[in-house]
């Protein structure tokens, strides 16, 4: 289909509070063109050892309250760069584990790899002739990799498909391998959800809820579908050898379903898009080289941060938000296009006590908590920041360290939120 129905339209509109505004809506002002220029031009890496003392001090007192609490200064990453300069480092070029700032890199590499506006389509085949409202045969899915295929966009396919026509289907629900819904991927379960969704006399809740999101943004009342599926919901082939195309469903553009994957540091979607890259050490591999770093600072297993070694040094998480920054410049866009901002987006934001405007990712496992990103400083224009915190198996200290320390560089350079 050449283009979006208006369904999709809708659905596009329904995540359109995922579209970064993040100048207008957090009353952040970003540097003068000048200094921010340097950044966007150079490579991510940064070499000068010529520290800047204020900034060296807020770090070494950083680790020195961690290490008073039982914290070993082993296990504690620290790096804070504005442009090309090294503003401060603790064990900076160490590899430690990084939870979801692997996400970044993930990130990264699709946004390489694909572009911004790229979106994934899922299609939907008949086996069977159309007689009387009923296809006889069975409905096919051959799934194209969208990783955010939720409720809303089974709404939208039901609709699609009735307005064709089909009132009802006589054979199965087969489902292909690559087909996800609400971020369940086994086909028989993502199937099951998505025969529910098809007929609103089956509807929960949620379901009522995802179809009032859809017509809030339709300018006349969306039907309530009524598709029923004779047949049972099993497992198919992705590319059915039979069957004629009804529907190519597409996903929303990548940016906003990397900014819904990084709000909510979802793994089922990073790990969709990942595998779809090649896996973790593809990922880290093509990672490293876009940042400009060595290949010994990003060494993943996966491309969501799950399990411990997936490690990344706190130098190579400020290189891909800076390589990120690069790639997005270009179209227009910042990194809040991608990640949350504090003060506007919720997600893993919802408890942290971060200074307005800060861009960042938050990355948590059981003994790890990682926050990395940009904050905008009236001194210094963009502070790119990772602290990368392990060793015990309670992570609120080290969330709670983290924010006071952006407070305290914030009071160090300046606040630039207005």
């Amino acid at each position: 289909m050449a283009h979006p129905t208006e369904v999709e339209k809708m659905l596009s509109l329904v995540a359109s509070g995922a579209v970064a505004l993040w100048l207008e809506t957090t009353g952040t002002t970003l540097p003068p063109p000048r200094s921010l220029s340097p950044l966007l031009e150079a490579p991510g890496l940064a070499f000068s050892t010529d520290t800047d003392p204020p900034a060296q001090q807020l770090v070494d007192r950083y680790v020195r309250r961690l290490s008073s609490r039982g914290f070993a200064p082993e296990n504690q990453g620290l790096w804070l760069q504005a442009g090309t300069r090294v503003l401060a480092s603790h064990r900076g070029t160490v590899p430690l584990p990084a939870a979801s700032i692997t996400k970044v890199a993930t990130s990264l590499v699709a946004l390489e790899t694909w572009g911004g506006d790229r979106t994934f389509e899922t299609a939907f085949y008949g086996t069977g002739t159309l007689n009387n409202g009923t296809l006889d045969g069975d409905l096919a899915i051959a799934g194209g990799g969208d990783p955010m295929f939720v409720w809303e966009d089974a709404i939208a396919v039901a609709i699609e498909l009735q307005r064709q026509g089909i009132q009802r289907v006589s054979g199965d629900l087969r489902v292909g391998s690559t087909f996800s819904m609400n971020f369940k991927d086994d086909p028989i379960a993502a199937g099951t959800l998505l025969e529910r969704a098809f007929d609103a006399r089956q509807w929960t809740p949620d379901l009522e809820n995802a179809y009032k999101r859809l017509s809030a943004n339709s300018a006349k009342p969306l039907p309530k579908p009524q598709l029923d599926i004779l047949g049972e919901v099993r497992s198919a082939d992705d590319n059915p050898s039979v069957g004629r195309l009804l529907y190519r469903h597409r996903s929303r553009p990548l940016l906003t379903l990397l900014k819904q994957m990084n709000v909510y540091s979802n793994n089922v979607m990073a790990e969709t898009l990942a595998t779809q890259l090649g896996g973790g050490a593809t990922v880290a591999r093509r990672a490293a080289r876009l940042a400009g770093v060595p290949p010994t600072e990003i060494q993943l297993v996966n491309g969501s941060g799950l399990g411990q070694n997936n490690r990344i040094s706190p130098r190579a998480a400020c290189a891909l938000f800076a390589a990120i920054q690069r790639r997005l410049a270009a179209d227009g866009r910042t990194v809040a296009d991608v990640f949350p901002v504090s003060g506007r987006d919720g997600g893993t934001l919802e408890d942290r006590r971060i200074p307005k405007g800060a861009i960042v990712k938050t990355g948590t496992l059981w003994n790890v908590s990682a926050l990395a990103g940009a904050i905008p400083t009236r001194d210094l224009g963009l502070v790119w920041f990772a602290a990368i915190d392990g060793g015990e198996d309670y992570v609120i200290p080290f969330r709670r360290a983290q924010d006071e320390f952006l407070d305290r560089l914030v009071a160090q350079y300046g606040d630039e939120v207005m």
